[in-house]
């Protein structure tokens, strides 16, 4: 019973936080920004949940970082535990805030649908759920978990770009900049961190084969269809980069 408490506190709280947060969001856009009376009722969710979706990115990513590089709790020979078998605390709250903010945001995708994104978004956080779920409450896993939820540091600039495009600042050197940001992020973060992802897993997959056999199921075919996913859009970013590169140099 203890455990079982545990991991019902260890993600239950940062849950309800998650909901909570969609609430704090339009509070602060409403207090903060004079032009947000002037966004259509659409506009004014999207604005609210891409400014969640931020705010979970920039906690999640720094988390994750910050686990991954940073302390020892996965560093190949600090502790005798299997890598695959390793957790602690702060990366147990970090899944659970994740559980949280996919769920919200799924709910509002279903409310809103298609208004805030299509079948793909939902396949994205429906996959995403699953196996943070399964990681969490099973402990296996979390070192890729939390390789999967850095690349959610690109998030920002992503909401960034529709912020500027509502704001009319499609033409600003401020869009570019953040275009390419966003090009060179996706690509280190989505593309790179991915190859170095599947290289990992094989060269520890005797570990990986010690997970239970819908967690390790899950290993190998969900980061795949992620990776497959990641692809599809960096090639819209980069068609989207060259043309607004190509606007601008015009426009001069």
């Amino acid at each position: 019973m203890p455990a079982l408490a545990k991991n019902f506190i260890g993600w239950h709280l940062p849950l309800l936080a998650s909901f909570s947060a969609i609430l704090l969001t339009r509070l602060i856009s409403l207090l903060s920004f004079e032009g947000y009376h002037k966004l259509s009722k659409a506009q004014r969710v999207e604005w609210n949940n891409r400014g969640f979706s931020t705010v979970h990115a920039i906690a999640v990513a720094f988390s994750s970082f910050y686990l991954l590089l940073l302390s020892n709790t996965f560093h190949e020979d600090h502790r005798d535990e299997l890598i695959i078998s390793r957790r602690s605390t702060l990366s147990d709250t970090t899944l659970g805030i994740s559980i949280g903010y996919f769920l919200a945001d799924l709910g509002m995708i279903f409310w809103h649908f298609p208004a805030l994104g299509g079948l793909e978004y939902v396949l994205h956080h429906a996959l995403s759920m699953f196996s943070i779920f399964l990681s969490l409450v099973s402990g296996k896993g979390q070192i890729y978990i939390l390789m999967v939820l850095f690349s959610e540091s690109t998030t920002p600039f992503v909401n960034l770009r529709w912020y500027l495009d509502v704001a009319g600042k499609k033409n600003s050197n401020l869009y570019v900049i953040n275009g390419v940001a966003l090009f060179l992020g996706w690509l280190v973060a989505r593309i790179l961190l991915f190859i170095y992802f599947f290289i990992h897993m094989f060269i520890h997959f005797d570990q990986v084969k010690t997970v239970f056999p819908l967690g390790f199921y899950s290993l190998l075919l969900v980061p795949p269809v992620l990776a497959v996913m990641n692809l599809v859009w960096f090639y819209k970013i980069v068609k989207g980069l060259i043309k607004t590169v190509s606007k601008a140099t015009h426009s001069q």
